[in-house]
């Protein structure tokens, strides 16, 4: 038995899957939010780059990675699986445990992955400068680095609680030369406005898109990228599910569980749907688990509905579970998690019964990391531990149930950027954050006057 599998540079995946090939029902298209009309390609143009917008409305399964992308994913792909052998003696349990280890990347995470081909279809095309929002700071971070090798400038909204919580990202970010900037900021109307409202506002991935999208369009050399979500972030990280089919037939074993953390899709789509297609098109066995915060619980208690991907209103309506584009996520350690909406595609999959959700507490996940760290050597990101989290779930089941079981999940990140929110947690000063059923009502409410209006 191998615990690591590593495979080499001529391994690294030569296209990208697009999962909407294969699903026999396809996303809803994203709508104008003036004229409730579906959104042509022109009128994205103003937001990103042309490229990313024929990858978004795309249905062609397989799109070639340039190889310009290419040679630069080889600094650090193909990433290692490794069998979680610690951690399986520590469950004692029957089932075998795998785990992608997307933490190798040069910034940390999985988010490396879109980072380098939207900066570089950005800069193909002759944009100068780039604006972005960042919960945790790994999408910060993975763009930072991304716009330094391609010599764009890049100008970064992070929310203010993780801008507090998380100050070596931002150095981080920093130190690759972009412009940091703590959300809801003074930079722009969006901001500005909810300061004027709440001056004390912690800030959320939506009020930080809302900065961004609104900076990108008023500059014809700046476009907005963004780090999850949307249908061509998703299609890149398809290189991790694509390593990962290479590595368990190597391994000799076909995963029966596949789990990633969920914010808004990006690390959960790219280890998951490579796996899902064969449900899709062989009706071949497999479950696939969404892991998100019990405060965030999107999935599991949102509502499918159009709904903006930000909080003041600036970009396309899309159909997607939300809890409302205003909600305002309790400020838990996954920074990156604390979104309101589930990209498109991933809602389609989840309404049409194809993908399974676990919501999980904060302590619940800290545990889990805490496990991992001492059997594995690793210490996850507070994203991360909740895929380690549903793992030890569904290992304990196996052992309850006596059945040998192959999960594999995705370990999107490290954290050893987020000792502060570690410590915090063996403080005991971490709690469990509660979501009423009158908070989520609130929201109901917004997305009704949305369908109505």
């Amino acid at each position: 038995m191998k615990k690591k599998i590593v495979l080499d540079e001529n391994d690294i995946p030569k296209a990208w899957y697009n999962i909407v090939a294969d699903m026999p029902v396809k996303p809803l298209p994203p709508l104008n939010p003036a004229t409730k009309k579906v959104l042509a390609p022109e009128d994205l143009e103003p937001i990103f780059a042309k490229e990313l917008i024929k990858q978004e409305l795309s249905s062609e399964k397989w799109i070639e990675i340039p190889e310009e992308v290419r040679e630069l994913y080889k600094i650090w792909r193909p990433t290692p699986l490794v069998r979680a052998t610690g951690l399986e003696k520590a469950l004692d349990t029957p089932a075998h445990i795998y785990f992608k280890n997307e933490g190798v990347s040069p910034v940390g995470s999985h988010k490396l992955n879109s980072a380098l081909p939207q900066a570089y279809y950005n800069k193909a095309q002759g944009i100068k400068r780039l604006t972005t929002e960042t919960g945790a700071g790994q999408w910060g971070t993975a763009l930072s680095f991304a716009s330094s090798i391609f010599g764009l400038e890049l100008d970064v909204y992070m929310v203010k609680v993780s801008y507090n919580q998380k100050p070596y990202r931002r150095v981080m970010m920093q130190t690759w030369g972009a412009n940091v900037f703590s959300s809801p900021s003074n930079m722009t109307n969006a901001g500005r406005t909810i300061l004027a409202k709440d001056l004390d506002n912690s800030g959320s991935l939506g009020i930080a898109i809302s900065e961004a999208v609104e900076q990108s369009v008023q500059d014809p050399d700046t476009r907005y990228t963004l780090g999850s979500v949307l249908n061509h972030v998703v299609l890149h990280q398809t290189v991790i599910g694509l390593e990962c089919e290479k590595q368990m037939e190597i391994a000799g074993e076909y995963p029966d569980i596949v789990i990633g953390c969920f914010g808004g899709g990006s690390n959960f789509s790219g280890i998951s749907f490579p796996f899902l297609r064969y449900k899709l098109t062989e009706n071949k066995g497999i479950r696939v688990i969404a892991s998100e915060p019990a405060s965030c619980p999107k999935l599991t208690k949102g509502k499918f509905e159009y709904d903006f991907g930000d909080t003041v209103g600036l970009t396309p309506l899309l159909p997607m579970y939300t809890l409302g584009h205003d909600f305002q996520p309790a400020d838990i350690h996954a920074g990156g998690l604390r979104y309101h909406g589930a990209g498109t595609i991933v809602s389609q999959l989840h309404k049409d019964g194809y993908i399974e959700v676990q919501d999980i507490p904060q302590l619940e996940t800290f545990e889990a990391g805490k496990l991992f760290a001492n059997t594995e050597g690793i210490i996850p990101a507070p994203e991360s531990t909740h895929a380690i989290a549903s793992a030890i779930r569904e290992a304990k089941i196996a052992k309850e149930e006596g059945i040998q079981k192959t999960i594999l999940f995705n370990l999107s990140g490290h954290g050893l950027i987020d000792m502060s929110a570690y410590d915090q947690f063996l403080s005991g000063k971490m709690t469990n954050f509660q979501l009423t059923d009158e908070e989520i009502a609130k929201t109901r409410d917004v997305l009704e006057k949305i369908a109505l209006s």
